[in-house]
């Protein structure tokens, strides 16, 4: 299985020096890809740390001699979570910076802007969002999503972690579940996953509260969910809306188990929520467990090896500490370099050479991609954890 150079990182880990981590490289000989994430606004706590681990990946991949021996160049466009700068930032890409691919955006709402762009110019574009709609093909569920022939995404789908729950919630013979989602893209994404599922395992839904993802108060929502026979409550959103509604379930008193999307695992939400978190559940990527994985997992050495260019040689744990999503924007442009590697910058060849990818141990999962598949990503991706005493605890692998 490949390893997108991991082998060659732990030996980099001994020999660099931070002195020299900014090396440059050629541009006009260089493979330029584009990378668009929120380096403002309010998804910073995703969108800085992505641009950090993709000049980290950057300076891996051209410390291996790049690609087909042209160094790799990144440039950088901050969406300010805005979906129209999004698309304003891809076209430049696109037209003025003649990329070779895209990477990002990494929200539901301005992934879905770019979709329709990069579809059009027929640009591979690895997005680094936790919703499925960004790959999704025609008519789902009413919804017209278009076509998705040039998108691709790094997370686990947002139906793959719906179904990790729901393994959990059957295993421990819970029904009754209350569902607590927000009012964006992602959140809307979560609500018809986690309804179209929920009769598949024979979960019945007593309770569907939304909640808009500036609120800093869901205790309505949450006492009409009290009122009824829930025995799980599941919230889907990412950011402080999560902690939000974590700190709201113990002001009033809830005691039913509280599930937490698999975009919330990481030190902010355990900030942020701080003792309301306890007992908290929720799907993450093995990059929150690594000391808790069996030595034969094929992903085991890649995680740690990650952790380490992560914490001690670039030291981004120190301003942005690991979380979900760290590992994303690692995976994504590894994919693309290693396609790149194979067939060459032809969009048509580059796209194929994606859809080809078998066996890719990444960061986030093991990537299996095909025509019909654009995330590669199985139910193994995902652990449900629990958090004790502040720490990340598997229950279920």
């Amino acid at each position: 299985m490949k390893r997108g150079g991991i082998a060659q990182a732990v030996a980099f880990i001994t020999l660099v020096c931070l002195g020299c981590l900014g090396a440059g490289t050629s541009k006009a000989e260089s493979v330029k890809i584009g990378a668009i994430f929120d380096l403002s606004g309010p998804h910073t706590q995703i969108g800085i740390p992505a641009k950090l681990v993709a000049r980290m990946v950057r300076d891996q991949i051209n410390r291996e001699g790049g690609i087909n021996g042209q160094p790799l160049d990144i440039i950088f466009a901050d969406t300010e979570g805005d979906p129209d700068k999004a698309v304003m930032a891809a076209k430049h890409f696109i037209e003025a910076e003649r990329v070779v691919a895209i990477i990002g955006p990494s929200t539901t709402d301005t992934g879905l802007a770019v979709k329709a762009l990069v579809e059009q110019a027929k640009i591979p574009t690895f997005m680094t969002v936790g919703s499925d709609a960004v790959i999704e093909n025609g008519v789902h569920n009413g919804r017209d999503y278009g076509n998705a022939d040039w998108v691709f995404k790094s997370p686990p789908r947002s139906s793959t972690a719906v179904t990790k729950i729901y393994q959990y919630l059957q295993m421990k013979k819970l029904k009754n579940i209350a569902l607590i989602t927000a009012s964006d893209g992602f959140g809307a994404d979560g609500r018809m996953w986690l309804t179209d599922l929920a009769p598949k395992f024979g979960l019945v839904i007593v309770a569907a509260e939304i909640f808009d993802v500036t609120d800093t108060d869901m205790k309505p929502q949450l006492a009409a969910i009290r009122k009824t026979n829930a025995e799980v409550i599941i919230c889907w959103t990412v950011g402080a809306a999560g902690s939000c509604v974590a700190k709201n379930r113990v002001e009033l008193g809830i005691q039913i188990p509280l599930f937490q999307c698999h975009g919330l695992p990481g030190a902010d939400y355990l900030n942020m929520a701080g003792a309301a978190a306890e007992g908290n559940l929720m799907p993450s990527t093995k990059l929150m467990v690594p000391d808790q994985l069996d030595r034969l997992d094929p992903q085991r050495e890649v995680v740690i090896t990650f952790i380490n260019l992560y914490e001690r040689v670039y030291r981004l744990g120190r301003q942005f500490p690991l979380n979900a999503h760290s590992g994303y924007a690692w995976d994504a442009i590894y994919i693309v370099a290693n396609a790149i590697r194979m067939a060459g910058t032809d969009r048509f060849k580059l796209r194929e050479a994606i859809e080809s990818v078998k066996g890719y141990v990444g960061v986030s999962g093991i990537y299996n991609l095909s025509p019909q598949d654009h995330n590669g990503l199985t139910i193994e991706s995902l652990v449900i954890v629990k958090i004790e005493q502040g720490k990340w605890i598997i229950q279920m692998f």
